[in-house]
């Protein structure tokens, strides 16, 4: 018996399936067109070896032909050993009919871009550490609360459960000062720098101050957006500051002031309140980067420089560093008067996945947070003194500095070496940066050079650590 209600079998047939698109030759038969269309997506890999097909019912709803067409069609290329059928595991394809691969390239442009043995870059935390149990459950509590309004297109500042979430943790951690009207969520610091770039823009700001090391691809963004990118000397107290007032024309400084990027040197206090004063005095305005600020090892987290004035300084965090890069999550600590800019430049729909916005609020508001970041940083600096023992023992002629905090230390070099051991560690398979990658070419001959390298000890796993050091050792002179 059936109700008024029921669904005729075809179309129910339809809706339980899974999608095929097939492409049918026009005028071959039903039978050997659908043969055809399935020896084709097989052979040339559309259909992976092991891919399950739709049963013969829901084929057959799809395309409009008779179920016996495709239960034939389906048994023709299983006896062919196209396809196979089990009972309980339905008709898939067949691991012999994958499609023969290319011999192996000899070509030695392809061998220079395989993946090294060993990588000691500077920027990536251990990804292997990332806390899934603990993130899947807060993503679980977190789409359980979720409004309904949470499967819109979103508030273009983010969602208010993280921005709330944030100016806690923010107030309570870095020494920020702010409250979550104030917050704008956006997709890693490249996204949200590009959207104050286009804030100081529109306010015709022409020039934004750079530390004269640091990392290219956020130079390129300031310049994309049209604007000039003076350099600030970087020395063994951070960026030098006081040099803001005599560059002229400058309405906004981009500074690393916990930890400088490369060279690890924190921005000493003299030049911290330099910094405010020139804002003050000139209208201008600091763009923080604190991009590691949680890990410091030899005592207390040194404050946020927007904590000494929160009108002046735009903050910038992540969690590239503390979590993983691939959440694609940052957040913006701004100045009042800018954040109409600031969201103006972002658009009407939120960048960042509400989902992701509410399991990280859930994150932090559980203490998952704090606890992921307190064991990493256990972690890091266990790794950290690891490689100052063994450099002490192995190549005790090199000098160790940078690494009070972060995720990577600066190894100096003789004069006129760094290029040499750079290429050294790619012939043994070591991937390395060296300190000339990051020097601003803008800053001209008053920049002197430096030969050193920078180590990032956070990202090798635990079982290939110990081979990475050796492989450092080999090829320091």
């Amino acid at each position: 018996m059936t109700d008024g209600w029921s669904t005729p079998e075809p179309t129910r047939a339809a809706a339980l399936g899974t999608d095929l698109h097939l492409e049918l030759a026009v005028g071959a038969g039903l039978r050997s067109g659908l043969e055809d269309a399935l020896r084709t997506a097989v052979r040339s890999g559309r259909l992976a070896p092991g891919t399950r097909l739709p049963s013969s019912r829901a084929l057959a709803a799809d395309l409009g032909v008779a179920r016996n067409t495709v239960a034939d069609a389906y048994a023709e290329l299983t006896a062919e050993g196209w396809l196979t059928a089990q009972q309980g595991s339905g008709t898939r394809v067949a691991h012999r009919a994958e499609p023969r691969s290319n011999p192996p390239s000899t070509d030695y442009r392809a061998l220079i871009h395989q993946r090294p043995a060993h990588a000691l870059v500077p920027g990536s935390p251990n990804l292997a550490e990332f806390p899934r149990v603990q993130w899947l459950a807060a993503a679980r509590r977190a789409l359980t609360a979720a409004p309904y309004d949470a499967f819109g297109y979103g508030d273009p500042a983010g969602r208010i459960e993280l921005r709330t979430a944030l100016a806690t943790y923010l107030s309570r951690a870095r020494g920020v000062h702010t409250n979550p009207n104030h917050i704008v969520i956006c997709s890693g610091f490249h996204h949200g720098l590009q959207l104050i770039a286009q804030a100081l823009t529109a306010r015709r700001v022409r020039a934004v101050a750079v530390e004269a090391y640091g990392f290219d691809a956020y130079r390129d963004i300031l310049t994309g957006a049209g604007l000039r990118i003076p350099p600030l000397y970087v020395d063994e107290r951070g960026a030098r500051t006081v040099d803001l007032r005599s560059l002229g024309n400058v309405g906004a400084a981009l500074l690393t002031p916990a930890h400088q990027y490369p060279t690890g040197v924190e921005l000493r206090p003299d030049r911290r309140t330099a910094a405010i004063d020139w804002a003050r005095s000139s209208g201008g305005l600091i763009l923080e980067d604190d991009y590691d600020g949680e890990f410091r090892y030899d005592r207390r987290p040194v404050g946020a420089l927007q904590s000494l004035d929160p009108d002046r300084v735009a903050y910038f965090g992540s969690t590239s560093k503390s979590l993983a890069p691939g959440l694609r999550l940052a957040w913006m600590v701004l100045p009042a008067d800018i954040v109409p800019d600031v969201l103006d430049a972002k658009g009407i729909v939120d960048a960042a996945s509400t989902l992701d916005q509410l399991t990280l609020a859930e994150f932090i508001e559980s203490g998952a947070y704090d606890r992921h970041v307190r064991a990493m940083r256990l972690r890091y600096k266990a790794r950290r003194d690891q490689l100052v023992a063994v450099l002490a023992d192995r190549a005790p002629e090199v000098r160790v500095c940078g690494m009070a905090a972060g995720l990577q230390a600066v190894l100096e070099l003789a004069p006129g070496t760094e290029r040499t051991v750079v290429q050294a560690a790619a012939r043994k398979g070591l991937a390395i940066c060296g300190m000339q990658e990051f020097r601003y070419e803008g800053a001209g001959v008053e920049l002197p050079t430096r030969d050193a390298l920078v180590v990032g000890y956070a990202a090798p796993s635990d079982s290939a650590w110990a081979s990475a050091l050796d492989a450092l050792c080999s090829v320091l002179p």
